[in-house]
């Protein structure tokens, strides 16, 4: 979602991926750099920026440098936000930040500049003309916490690679409701539709990522690996569902975010019984469907959500004991618990759940549909909630397909053709496949 940060939200684990990275030259090569976690202790877990009331624990992030000559930065990847943007003015809040004044190759945007007159039009807050006559933007939050500073150009090095020009925030200004998180990153690397978002500055026809639901191994590829000889050979053919692309803007429709059509929902065999509409955007932009792997569990409007609530709660009873307490909603949007015993090593068949998508459809296993709630446990029972989330309690006016039901899908994002792909794969192999050997490095033949 517009905004909103890249997060990883597995409590006490550690994801470990590569970022793979295509060089488009006359002699490409994939390029793999390790992508690092960083845990948050759960005292200090914030209510996260933006629309959604999640919160999260673990952040994606990836070192790269910036500037002539070449200054170390780690950056949160987010698929949910357009511009790319730095830490700029060291505090003991922000101790890591870039710094332009040592970079030869800085250049700071003019608010007279087509980038910031044209190119800005999809930020949540206009950019404005600073008494420098600088390109000025403004990130807010719904937590209240807020980033600004200018626009600028910069060279960013991505392994062997050089991006000359990258246009990014150079953030002189920032406060955080989670500071002890913000503190351990220069800043954050926008993935979306937009026209400054990384991705779509570099001019990729496509990126894909795969995210293991067993040992929170995964890699994120940038470019086309089609041409890849170890990745074609093993991936399934990928079902395609087109991008829903809106020209004209509407109130509540996010235009840089990847928007498909969601056309019905599956518990096991049995197809929710909900009219099209249900699934369908309103005149104002409100409901439409957005893959975010900035969020971590799914959240639909609620006539759907109760619709699939009452259809799993009847799959499932005699199978779990339903937490029998009103005043409990895993955050803020779940209240469908179950209580588990503690002895039980796992838990029992559960029925599994399939999004149907316009062409391409993504069944979740029947042992990711709950999920264990950190901390929570009553007499001798651990509480697992559904992974699904009633998005009207959030005040949310769309639905959001969570990284967590994207575990073991291979997500092919190809923006030539607007449309993404989807093949259900062991991404806990994908590395080994692509010859990723140890310590991050690509096996070369």
């Amino acid at each position: 979602m517009n905004g909103q940060r890249l997060s990883l939200p597995f409590s006490f684990c550690f994801f470990f991926a590569a970022l793979v990275f295509s060089v488009h030259r006359a002699q490409s090569q994939a390029l793999i750099l390790p992508l690092q976690t960083q845990e948050v202790p759960s005292g200090s877990l914030p209510r996260p920026p933006n629309k959604l009331a999640f919160r999260h624990n673990i952040s994606l992030t990836v070192s790269l440098t910036v500037g002539t000559p070449p200054q170390n930065v780690s950056m949160v990847i987010d698929t949910g936000s357009e511009l790319s943007w730095l830490h700029c003015n060291r505090t003991p809040a922000f101790p890591l930040s870039f710094d332009p004044t040592r970079s030869a190759s800085y250049a700071p945007i003019p608010c007279s500049s087509p980038t910031c007159t044209s190119r800005t039009r999809d930020f949540p807050i206009p950019a404005s003309c600073d008494a420098g006559n600088l390109c000025h933007a403004t990130l807010s939050y719904a937590d209240a916490s807020s980033s600004e500073g200018n626009l600028a150009s910069d060279t960013f090095s991505v392994g062997s690679g050089l991006i000359p020009g990258l246009v990014f925030g150079c953030m002189g200004s920032s406060s955080s409701s989670n500071p002890e998180e913000d503190a351990r990153n220069t800043g954050l690397m926008g993935m979306n539709l937009g026209s400054l978002s990384f991705v779509s500055q570099l001019g990729f026809p496509k990126f894909s990522y795969c995210i293991s639901g067993s040992d929170f191994s995964g890699l994120l590829l940038l470019g086309d690996g089609g041409s890849d000889a170890n990745l074609s050979s093993w991936l399934a053919p990928l079902n395609y569902t087109p991008m829903v692309r809106v020209s004209t803007p509407l109130p509540y429709f996010d235009r840089a975010a990847y928007t498909v059509h969601l056309e019905g929902i599956r518990v096991s065999d049995v197809k929710l019984q909900l009219p099209e509409s249900a699934f369908l955007p309103d005149h104002t932009g409100a409901g439409q469907t957005m893959v975010d792997s900035g969020t971590q569990f799914t959240f639909l409007l609620g006539p759907v959500y109760d619709a699939l609530r009452a259809e799993f709660l009847k799959q499932t009873g005699g199978v779990l004991q339903q937490l029998d307490d009103p005043n409990f909603v895993f955050q803020g949007a779940m209240d469908l618990c179950y209580r588990v015993p503690l002895s039980r090593p796992d838990l029992p068949p559960l029925p599994s759940v399939s999004l149907m998508f316009r062409g391409a459809e993504m069944t979740i296993p029947g042992d990711r549909v709950l999920y264990r709630v950190p901390g929570q446990v009553r007499g001798n029972d651990s509480v697992h909630c559904l992974t699904f989330g009633n998005a009207d309690l959030l005040g949310v006016e769309a639905f959001v397909i969570g990284h967590h039901h994207q575990q073991n899908v291979w997500m092919e994002f190809d923006l030539e053709k607007s449309r993404i792909g989807l093949a259900h794969v062991r991404c806990d192999l994908v590395g080994q496949r692509l010859g990723l050997g140890p310590q991050g490095k690509l096996r070369r033949g």
